[in-house]
């Protein structure tokens, strides 16, 4: 046997990773828990919150691994996000190398941190540079995408059977790997299923074998599921159905049939939670047929049903979010969070802006967010993050995670109830305001603690936009509060007569227990709750009373 590099790092992880098997009983498979249209991963038989970072590409070898678990512990994360490409596990066709799996998994052990793996498999930001050499370079084999002109592009294509054969038989051997060294810990909680598939420059492939499908009819689970935003056929062909549409949709189906066909495989192994990730289209443009401005073919959130309907063993398409509008995260929230698809954030850009938008995605009830880039490789993705790669990158998220992570079960299990509520502070600087039960609660933002403040006397620290909160209603007059940057006003809904009973600043303990510090009164909220830049968790009791 070729001795890959790891391979005795490897062979001590494995038997370390083993004899832990021998001491210890399964903990339950981790799954995607339904209620009400809304959703909780499922972790160890509870609720689970992802409180997540993502690394860095090339941060995917046991010697890189030191640089992410620093970052990893300084942004309090309680899950990573890494990646596990193909041409890593098998450099030479039919011989797989799980000495990084090995090594990842039991240091994220080490570290307490869950894993979330991402198969860099047959696509990569829509390109094939993740697979193995034998298959970028053989296209007669693995043959590339054909464009509307007859030229071969830069994508593998999703008819091409023996490529779909090859990632397949990689992917389930990694899944059968995992079954072996993780079905008793479950570090491995979830897994993508390649990333950010489509393509760019072309609406989809027109080699014979596609043209071919083109011309059959739409599948009647698509028809199902998918309406036609322009008049067209009931039945038919893609054309015939879709009109100017077509083209979008029908690649579409052919990738998420593609990614079908591996996770099915797959999850037969070892059945884990699986999503797929996409670079979004902009959410606020108005719908139009494909014209270039986006990967068409990607699980974009008008074709969701499409992917529902051709890959029923995916569970999630989750939005990758580096557009920092407020009003372009605000949209995309809504259009991914859906009755039959769960709220969950993989990626999002690492610059200080994005660190609000954690209370606005965790109180609209996501199973989780991660910022990407989270590790200390010398690496920025700048403009799509931060310029800084190093601990100022990582502590506007890390004080959130701080405050959240004690409560981290409490706050899924009050999502799938449908009990939490977000706030993230919009570009305007407007107020903001919802209703939770009999309550009204307004959000203000630049405000000083005591009196209000005016254009030319802002607190210092608000130049840009950066407050926030998350609620969660544990009684009908009762919340649990996390925020910063932001004052907050309770009155009853309907008017009556209303004060604070009780309003206690404290945390959870590391069991999960409200911890009270002290209880705010007279100055502390004469202005309403007003939380300064250090995240601050509030247990807040509201009470009425006739005049």
């Amino acid at each position: 046997m070729k001795n890959f590099p790891g391979r005795r790092v490897a062979a001590f992880c494995l038997s370390a990773l083993l004899a832990a098997h021998a001491i210890a009983g399964p903990a339950p498979i981790p799954l995607l828990q339904h209620k009400d249209g809304r959703y909780a991963l499922v972790v160890d038989g509870k609720p689970f919150t992802v409180l997540g970072v993502q690394a860095h590409n090339s941060s995917n070898y046991p010697a890189a691994l030191g640089q992410v678990w620093a970052a990893v512990r300084d942004v309090n994360a309680n899950t990573l996000e890494i990646p596990v490409a193909w041409e890593q596990l098998e450099p030479v066709e039919g011989k797989f190398d799980f000495s990084f799996v090995d090594a990842l998994v039991a240091q994220a052990r080490q570290n307490k941190v869950r894993l979330v793996l991402l198969w860099f498999g047959t696509w990569k930001n829509t390109g094939p540079q993740y697979t193995p050499e034998w298959v970028k370079f053989d296209n007669q084999r693995f043959p590339r995408m054909i464009g509307k002109d007859g030229k071969g592009i830069y994508c593998l294509s999703p008819f091409g059977e023996q490529t779909l054969k090859a990632d397949t038989r990689a992917f389930t051997a990694l899944m059968a790997h995992l079954k072996k060294i993780d079905s008793v810990q479950r570090t491995v909680i979830m897994v993508q299923v390649e990333n950010e598939v489509g393509t760019y420059g072309t609406v989809r492939d027109f080699s014979p074998s596609a043209e071919a499908a083109f011309r059959q009819q739409v599948p009647a689970a698509v028809l199902a599921r998918k309406k036609p935003p322009a008049p067209g056929a009931a039945n038919g062909t893609w054309q015939e159905v879709y009109g100017p549409y077509a083209d979008e949709y029908f690649h579409a189906y052919a990738v998420a049939s593609y990614i079908e066909t591996v996770a099915r495989s797959g999850r037969a192994v070892y059945d884990l939670p699986m999503y797929v990730n996409n670079a979004l289209r902009d959410p606020l443009e108005p719908m139009a047929p494909w014209k270039s401005n986006f990967a068409s073919g990607g699980p974009t959130y008008d074709v969701i049903d499409i992917y529902k309907a051709a890959a029923p063993h995916i569970d999630i398409a989750a939005p990758d979010i580096y557009s920092p509008e407020s009003d372009k995260v605000g949209a995309t929230l809504e259009r991914f969070q859906r009755q039959d698809n769960a709220l969950f954030v993989p990626e999002m850009g690492n610059a200080a802006g994005y660190a609000r938008y954690v209370y606005q995605i965790l109180g609209r009830g996501a199973i989780g967010v991660a910022p990407f880039g989270i590790d200390y490789a010398d690496y920025s993705n700048y403009p799509l993050g931060s310029k800084l790669k190093d601990k100022a990158m990582a502590e506007p998220f890390g004080k959130i995670y701080a405050a959240f992570r004690p409560m981290a079960h409490h706050w899924a299990q009050w999502s799938l109830d449908g009990r939490t509520f977000g706030i993230a502070e919009g570009d305007d600087r407007k107020p903001q305001s919802i209703l939770a039960g009999d309550w009204k609660i307004t959000a203000k933002f630049r405000e000083w603690q005591f009196g209000h403040a005016n254009k030319d006397d802002l607190p210092p620290g608000t130049e840009s936009p950066n407050g926030g909160a998350a609620l969660a209603q544990v009684g009908d007059d009762e919340f649990i509060v996390i925020g910063q940057n932001i004052r907050l006003n309770f009155e009853h809904s309907a008017g009556k007569p209303s004060m604070y009973a009780r309003v206690e600043e404290g945390h959870f303990d590391a069991g999960g227990k409200w911890v009270m510090e002290r209880n705010w009164n007279g100055d502390q909220t004469d202005w309403g709750i007003n939380l300064t830049a250090r995240p601050t968790v509030m247990k807040i009791r509201m009470g009425t009373y006739v005049q």
